[in-house]
């Protein structure tokens, strides 16, 4: 998965950007199919912010957009907002087989 980390009008230290490194892969289990991760990392008018999007391969963009008092605090809940996203997502709440029927269930099946 390719990772992006931008600070705009601020700058980031190399832990933060680990931190932010270190969670969107922790992300990608939850999302397996993921294929861009990007951080933006912006202080404008002195107020931290963080919005982190996660493409996936079925076209899907998971956006968490987060203020906080530093940016650590806007990153961890940026990425609680996408986490909460990807739990909700259809295809995580789908199941096993993906709604398929079973062949059992096409047999009793009235034609």
């Amino acid at each position: 998965m390719r990772i992006t980390i931008t600070a705009r009008h601020c700058e980031i230290p190399d832990e933060l950007r680990m931190r932010a490194r270190t969670l969107l892969e922790r992300l990608t289990r939850l999302a397996p199919r993921s294929h861009d991760g990007q951080v933006l990392f912006v202080a404008d008018h002195g107020t931290p912010t963080v919005e982190v999007r996660l493409h996936t391969a079925r076209g899907a963009v998971h956006v968490g957009t987060a203020g906080g008092a530093d940016h650590r605090t806007a990153l961890d809940r940026a990425v609680a907002k996408v986490r909460r996203q990807l739990d909700k997502s259809p295809a995580r709440r789908r199941g096993g087989r993906g709604g398929t029927r079973t062949r059992r269930a096409l047999e009793r099946e009235p034609r």
